[in-house]
């Protein structure tokens, strides 16, 4: 096998040529390219030593001290070109404005669409490396990488977007994989760019003289991709997947291999590269035999890419691309049901070893965001594995918010009951208030989604999240106590139901995925997403940057607890069980009044969870849903939007 860790100009040139590859299919010739190849391989393998870690392979390390603690991050937008003084209607890129309060702020710009300087993102990292680098397990990392493409003269390229995102993952790597914690990051959209046709053009064109050396890598490299892509380009690998996994080029008819460093190719682990080069999703133990984290390619089930021929994703060589046709029943094929396909597998094998999974990626679940097949699907799988999914984590909406994946979605509808022009907030209250009562609602038909705010202040404040789990190899833990465009809404339509019998028997229903989803769920109130025992999620602290507007070189901003979820008495031991006692959160993290453990009562911790099992989510919406809780209404409003507006 041979390794090239980093390439020198003359070798990269083979990401620019202008060839074309024909190899004949005779035994002699095949036999004699292959001989030419291995002794190709023994002379770049002695001119080029690497040594690539098993991305990952946390079989083969000690058993971790677990801290019961992981970092949810997303929506970083860095911006290479955010200039502080100039102005937020020229995306904090140039001009000066005459009002100061137009102008870009030194860390960011809270309250803007103007994406995060260089200066946020590594202030942020920096005090997360500090604060929390030795106090977590793993760290869920739910994209957005690139500065969003909102400047005509300076429009983004493909070369930007693998840069801002290889810096990112560098210094994931840095702070997190060198400790041995596992970063299990997500694609999304703006990591991705380029038409296939785009992409094998720059892959062989070029007008330089080559050596020849040069010129045998480049008859290595395209007759395995050739060969590679023609087998398998219907869903990956292609360019986008290879930049972000290990390019692993495979040649099978000649039994070798090449492999060159990427993006990502620290954090997937070795059995899952050749999935993720697919269809960019994959999955990683985080504790080896328990604990689980798959991260999925929303791409395939997001409706904006309706219609789309999904950049390089679905196309072969000759540019023949199948167009995402969002889960429908009849394209088995189509990249959105193949992931859900992979997921129901991977979920089914995971059950069956009794390992806990939280399900991860960009854009979350909601009928706003997901075409109406990949939603039902999606939905169906949280459902039916609810006894195996410890939780669903999500970015993209940069506003802090939870909802819930329902049975009611998987039935049909014969009314509609959705209000034209209501906002995030008002839907999911309206989504709250009606929820079934409590003696009547069964714990069985809902997932609690959890979508996290960003680190870019576009729109709000930067923020990330510090998740509590259970670790305790007891039944029950001692922290158990008290418990411009139309736009689709993202709430559940509780209008009246259909009978799905007679739905399904109607020719057009017959190939939808509510007529064909059928097999039995396997719920259990015993499971750790419904009742407090070892995996459970026991809560979350947020922490926010509230100074960024008014930092400056000389004043820089800092980092604040924003709230927790838990009670206030469950930060603190019980009496008499002071020695065993594990902090959630560490008191040097928490702020004054926290750390008093007489304190009883704080502003931080407003919504007092005994834990976040799907009861105790299911309890806090009914709270919101009803008006008479106006002050924690009030709450919940100011910690979706940083305080700001909706929308702002």
């Amino acid at each position: 096998m041979i390794h090239v860790q980093s390439l020198s100009e003359s070798q990269s040139e083979f990401l620019n040529l202008d060839a074309r590859c024909e190899w004949s299919a005779t035994n002699r010739s095949m036999l004699a390219l292959k001989v030419f190849l291995l002794a190709l391989s023994l002379y770049i393998d002695s001119a080029y030593p690497s040594s690539i870690q098993v991305p990952l392979d946390l079989h083969k390390h000690k058993p971790r001290t677990l801290h019961g603690r992981f970092l949810h991050i997303t929506d970083i937008h860095p911006d290479p070109y955010y200039t502080p003084g100039t102005s937020q209607s020229k995306a904090c890129h140039r001009k000066r404005p005459k009002k100061k309060s137009d102008k870009a702020g030194y860390y960011g710009t809270p309250y803007s669409e103007c994406d995060a300087p260089f200066r946020l993102t590594n202030y942020t990292l920096d005090f997360i490396e500090e604060n929390w680098a030795s106090e977590i397990d793993f760290v869920i990392w739910t994209g957005d990488n690139a500065r969003h493409d909102n400047d005509r003269k300076i429009p983004r390229t493909p070369s930007e977007i693998y840069t801002l995102n290889r810096s990112v993952a560098e210094r994931m790597e840095r702070i997190f994989l060198h400790r041995g914690i596992p970063v299990i990051p997500s694609l999304v959209g703006r990591q991705v760019i380029m038409t296939f046709g785009v992409c094998w053009h720059a892959f062989f064109s070029t007008s330089k003289p080559l050596n020849w050396s040069t010129q045998l890598m480049r008859v290595w490299i395209i007759c395995c991709s050739v060969y590679t892509m023609l087998t398998v380009i219907t869903t990956g690998p292609n360019s986008i997947t290879n930049e972000y996994a290990s390019y692993v080029l495979f040649c099978m008819s000649l039994g070798v291999q090449l492999t060159l460093p990427s993006i990502w190719s620290h954090f997937i682990p070795f059995p899952y590269l050749q999935v993720f080069q697919r269809g960019a999703y994959y999955t990683v133990e985080v504790v080896p035999d328990e604990l689980a984290v798959i991260s999925l390619n929303t791409m395939y089930f997001y409706d904006s890419n309706k219609g789309t021929w999904m950049y390089a994703m679905s196309c072969s060589p000759a540019d023949t691309c199948t167009v995402v046709s969002g889960c429908v029943y009849t394209a088995r094929d189509d990249p959105g049901n193949l992931q859900l396909d992979w997921l129901e597998v991977q979920l089914k094998m995971y059950r069956e070893r009794g390992i806990q999974v939280w399900l991860s990626g960009h854009v979350p679940p909601s009928p706003g965001n997901y075409f109406s097949e990949c939603y039902v699907r999606y939905a169906e799988l949280a459902l039916r594995f609810q006894d195996t999914i410890l939780g669903h984590l999500y970015g993209h909406m940069n506003a802090d918010h939870f909802f819930f994946l329902e049975a009611v979605d998987l039935v049909p509808k014969t009314k509609f009951k959705f209000t034209k022009g209501v906002g995030l907030y008002e839907t999911l209250l309206n989504d709250f208030s009606s929820l079934p009562k409590s003696s009547n609602i069964v714990m069985d038909e809902y997932a609690a989604v959890n979508v996290a705010p960003s680190v870019v202040p576009n729109p709000y404040l930067p923020s990330f999240r510090i998740f509590t789990y259970n670790i305790s190899k007891n039944a029950q833990h001692e922290l158990q106590g008290a418990l411009k465009k139309k736009k689709r809404k993202h709430g559940h339509d509780r209008g009246d139901k259909g009978n799905k019998t007679t739905h399904c028997q109607i020719e057009e229903h017959q190939k939808t995925w509510i007529c064909h989803l059928n097999d039995p769920w396997h719920s259990d109130p015993d499971s750790p997403s419904r009742s407090n025992q070892r995996w459970t999620p026991l809560g979350f602290a947020q922490y926010y940057l509230p100074s960024i507007k008014d930092a400056d070189k000389s004043h820089p901003p800092h980092f604040e607890l924003e709230y927790v979820t838990y009670s206030v008495a469950n930060l603190h031991p019980r009496k008499g069980l002071e020695d065993d006692f594990q902090y959630p959160i560490p008191l040097k993290h928490l702020p004054t009044p926290l750390q008093n453990a007489t304190t009883s009562k704080s502003k931080y911790a407003p919504y007092g969870l005994a834990d976040l099992t799907i009861e105790s989510w299911v309890r806090l919406a009914r709270r919101l849903g009803d008006s008479s809780h106006g002050k924690l209404r009030k709450r919940f409003r100011k910690y979706m939007f940083g305080g700001g507006k909706e929308g702002e």
